[in-house]
């Protein structure tokens, strides 16, 4: 249920001095940081962990247009956080240190959000699952492979379009030493499942996984 404040990721923007413990993360304790957390201890607008289970039995707390379940649910990279009282919105970024921020957004902002393609599976009736980095699962006919990402469509719950891995595309580094870091699409190495880029005119490897394709 708890974590050690001295344990916590070192991409949580949090203190390490504080209380003792800090809540865990249902899942996901490298790739997201809990709901309580980020309400409480980065954006500031619950006091304390009651306010925000309050909060969240009143449904006024939604990630990605669906209403938060637990405190302990995780948001992850790009994952889209409303205040429904205040209409306030705010999308989980990493900031070019390799730590997560909270960015306030505008609502039409939050409609949409950018997820990695991490699988694909075939259906019946020649609908294709695409298996997405934010843990969801969803059904469309558009063209696109593993290590793509997709703009999602979050009121309709449908991709809107494709970003493809290719070269000249703009990727963000979500994990590694140059997590955090923006760079653009040089060459792909699917052997080594490795991509070249260029980031303020250096050239850097970096492996496929570790990159998202934004733009």
């Amino acid at each position: 249920m708890h974590l050690k404040r001295q344990k916590v990721p070192k991409n949580w923007p949090v203190h390490r001095k504080g209380t003792t413990f800090v809540v865990r993360p249902k899942s996901n304790i490298e790739k997201g940081i809990p709901i309580l957390v980020i309400l409480r201890d980065i954006l500031g607008i619950a006091q304390n962990r009651r306010e925000v289970k309050k909060a969240i039995h009143e449904k006024n707390i939604l990630l990605n247009n669906k209403p938060v379940t637990d405190e302990r649910n995780a948001a992850l990279l790009f994952d889209i956080i409303a205040i429904v009282p205040s209409k306030k919105y705010y999308r989980l970024e990493i900031s070019d240190k390799g730590k997560f921020k909270v960015e306030e957004i505008n609502k039409q902002e939050s409609l949409k959000k950018t997820a990695k393609i991490i699988g694909k599976k075939a259906l019946k009736g020649r609908k294709m699952q695409l298996n997405l980095s934010d843990g969801r699962n969803i059904l469309s006919n558009i063209k696109c492979k593993v290590n793509d990402s997709v703009l999602v469509d979050l009121q309709n719950k449908k991709v809107e379009k494709c970003l493809p891995l290719v070269e000249k595309s703009k990727v963000l580094i979500f994990e590694g030493k140059h997590a955090g870091e923006k760079g653009v699409v040089n060459r792909i190495d699917e052997k080594r499942r490795m991509v070249e880029l260029t980031i303020n005119k250096n050239k850097v490897n970096v492996l496929i996984k570790q990159l998202m394709v934004i733009e």
